[in-house]
């Protein structure tokens, strides 16, 4: 009789919430293990070169989030045949910025490269603003 009551919604448990990353290595684990399961379940080839690359793009949304963004108030991975796409969600409403070459007098300065990188190994680079507030920064990295 108590089984005549029980309704879909009580029996399908949801997914949990997926869990932001906390630092920029659980960013890059995340990217390997979801391209990694995705190519597999979806047969795309996925060079070494290309999930190297994704990664890379990775630590540096997440680093630059982290450092100057606040944290990460959003991570979402996908890929298909275009390529990996990862979306780093942040506080700021600062767009990121390419820092000018230090002169000579001044010296090495450090950072300033993660940035130009992430536009050099992604195809498409998009900056958004959240409609409360920060930013979310996507990009496709091509499995080519």
């Amino acid at each position: 009789m108590l089984d005549q009551h029980r309704t879909a919604a009580s029996v399908a448990l949801a997914e949990p919430p997926p869990r932001l990353p906390c630092r920029a290595a659980d960013a890059r684990r995340a990217v390997e293990r979801a391209v990694t399961e995705r190519c597999r379940a979806r047969s795309l080839h996925c060079p070494p070169r290309a999930l190297a690359d994704a990664v890379l793009v990775t630590s540096e949304l997440a680093t630059n989030a982290l450092v100057h963004g606040g944290g990460i108030t959003g991570f979402d991975v996908d890929v298909d045949p275009a390529g990996v796409r990862v979306s780093v969600s942040d506080r700021s409403d600062a767009f990121p910025m390419t820092r000018p070459a230090a002169d000579r007098r001044e010296g090495a300065r450090p950072g300033g490269h993660g940035w130009p990188l992430v536009r050099r190994l992604a195809r498409d680079v998009r900056v958004a603003e959240l409609p409360r507030g920060g930013k979310r920064i996507t990009a496709v990295v091509p499995l080519h």
